[in-house]
């Protein structure tokens, strides 16, 4: 079943992708509206809309799965229920395309909420406490953005229909759309994890590592930037961009200085993905969806590659993500940390890498546009962070000793995980050059000082110097660090969010929920509602049965008793 959904999401995605292609070059797009039955008048239609966005941004989720697919093959090898996982995957794609080629909100709902669920259902494939409690903290969350979404899909009744493309032109002073823009932001905020609905990010990385390298590149996490992609014109009418924008910048800052404090080689990662979340979703903010877009393809590929080396490196390691046992990796499996070092480098943007081409043009939109200090900080000390904690994962896993059991052997033997990790490294090289020509075929002319110019690379410079210093510090020689042992686990425990997000919740409002549950529904309520109603009935049919119960004269002095009482109110 592997071979079968490589070679079909692989055919699939290159027509795709050539079709996708086409419609850029021609611009063009396709709008199809399929009435699926009409009753009394109400008509239940199904939406698609095929423009270049759309079709290049599913080839590529397709591309990606394919091969996520072909190296579970060697990955998942001894699962007994692998067609079980095959399944839920394609399930996942499906519900991803639904979100992508959807201008409707209630079949943009049915992707993003089955999103949510087979999330879900993979988080805890691998059934422990860890896992369910990660998977909890994950479906809920995203419950949030599936509650926002419908309610605006009940706000967008005011309408007459649930496209919102229809409404670009209708919006400058409609307080229904400014609501509903709102809670799209909202939706989007929960779905890409950013501040405060951070914490599952790094919790769902219990999941198995295929499913982390489709989920962290161009599933799930982007969901919610492509959706404020497409609401694009809205952010703009309403002016919310500097709500984005804020927040956006503080979720990049803080997961890059969580990053650089984490020893867990997935979370690092994760993290990683989180950082370049918040500077799609800043960029955003600040009026540059096509540059968005450019830079959410560039990073599902160096991403998906990143994943999947580290998977590789896990997968010798029997399973072992601690980046401390991982020293000289480069001498046994070279192919393996060719890839790692080449999708590293490409995600701090050195030059002529995939990344490059998106997060250069977009530092220099940063520069050229109108901000305060403080986002211009936040993005290049971000930027620096970037570099700092990907030479800090080099340093650890690629140089020094081998900290693994001696006895223990790893090499890059294995065909299936080897082909996956090619086919992605050509396009994690090439991809961000042949991306910049197609979407901006008359590139950006952007006149900056030499100084602003080189600030990029030098940030990036010494984001890899600060890397190294930090990874080659020995903490044990001075007690330094043991001053600043609150401050270092406030930075890289984001903050204390996971805390905040579980046991806060858990202590305030899930608790207020039991105790409320458990006087009104199962106390007053109870009493008062349905079981005393009961208690009622049964207690006047008890004596209604009991005067049946006795003889005649009961019936007949109590038919005098009543007519006697009767007579007497309507005499008086």
């Amino acid at each position: 079943m592997c071979s079968l959904s490589f070679f079909s999401l692989f055919i699939l995605s290159t027509l795709i992708f050539i079709l996708g292609i086409y419609y850029l070059m021609i611009d063009y797009s396709i709008f199809i509206e399929w009435e699926i039955f009409s009753l009394n008048g109400s008509m239940l239609v199904m939406t698609l809309i095929l423009d270049w966005m759309s079709l290049i941004f599913l080839s590529f989720v397709m591309y990606i799965s394919s091969l996520v697919i072909y190296y579970s093959n060697d990955y998942m090898y001894g699962e007994k229920n692998i067609n079980r996982f095959i399944m839920i995957v394609l399930m996942f794609i499906l519900s991803m395309g639904f979100l992508i080629i959807s201008p409707n909100l209630i079949s943009i709902l049915l992707g993003w909420d089955g999103l949510g669920l087979v999330s879900y259902c993979l988080v805890i494939y691998y059934q422990n406490v860890k896992s369910y409690n990660a998977g909890m903290l994950t479906a809920l969350s995203n419950r949030i953005g599936d509650v926002a979404i419908l309610i605006s899909i009940a706000w967008m009744l005011n309408f007459g229909g649930w496209n919102y493309i229809y409404y670009y032109e209708f919006i400058s002073d409609s307080f229904e759309m400014s609501l509903i823009t709102l809670l799209i932001i909202l939706a989007s905020m929960t779905k890409s994890a950013q501040i405060p609905f951070s914490s599952w990010l790094p919790a769902a990385m219990a999941a198995p590592t295929p499913v982390s390298a489709l989920v962290h590149s161009s599933t799930l996490v982007t969901a919610g930037v492509y959706l404020l992609i497409r609401f694009g014109p809205m952010l703009e009418v309403y002016n919310y961009g500097w709500f984005l924008l804020f927040f956006g910048c503080l979720t990049m800052f803080m997961s890059g200085l969580g990053a650089n404090f984490e020893y867990d080689l997935k979370k690092i990662i994760a993290l990683s993905t989180l950082s370049q979340l918040g500077l799609m979703m800043s960029i955003l903010s600040m009026g540059y969806p096509k540059l968005a877009f450019f830079h959410l393809l560039a990073h599902a590929l160096f991403k998906a590659l990143l994943f999947m080396c580290a998977g590789s490196m896990i997968h010798n390691l029997n399973d072992s993500q601690d980046i401390r046992f991982m020293g000289s990796i480069v001498n046994f499996m070279p192919l393996t940390t060719v890839c790692f070092n080449v999708s590293s480098l490409s995600l701090c943007g050195i030059p002529f890498l995939a990344g490059f081409y998106s997060k250069d043009l977009i530092l220099e939109m940063v520069c050229l546009s109108w901000i305060n200090c403080l986002i211009f900080f936040l993005y290049f000390f971000s930027t620096g962070l970037t570099a700092s904690y990907s030479f800090r994962l080099f340093y650890y896993s690629m140089f020094g000793d081998n900290n693994y059991y001696s006895c223990f052997s790893f090499n890059d033997n294995s065909f299936y995980i080897s082909f996956s990790m090619i086919s992605l490294l050509f396009v994690a090289v090439f991809g961000g050059s042949l991306l910049s020509w197609l979407i901006f075929p008359i590139p950006y002319m952007i006149v900056l000082p030499y100084y602003l110019k080189f600030l990029t690379l030098f940030v990036v410079l010494l984001g890899s110097y600060l890397g190294y210093v930090v990874s080659d510090f020995n903490f044990s020689y001075s007690l330094f660090s043991m001053n600043l042992l609150s401050f270092f686990s406030f930075l890289g425990s984001m903050w204390f969010m996971p805390f905040i997000s579980t046991k806060v919740v858990s202590y305030f409002p899930l608790r207020y929920g039991y105790y409320s549950s458990k006087s009104f529904d199962y106390g007053w309520g109870e009493l008062l509602g349905g079981q005393g109603l009961y208690n009622l009935f049964i207690y006047f049919i008890n004596y209604i049965q009991s005067l049946f119960d006795y003889n005649f004269s009961v019936y007949l002095m109590t038919f005098i008793f009543w007519m006697f009482f009767l007579l007497m109110f309507f005499m008086f």
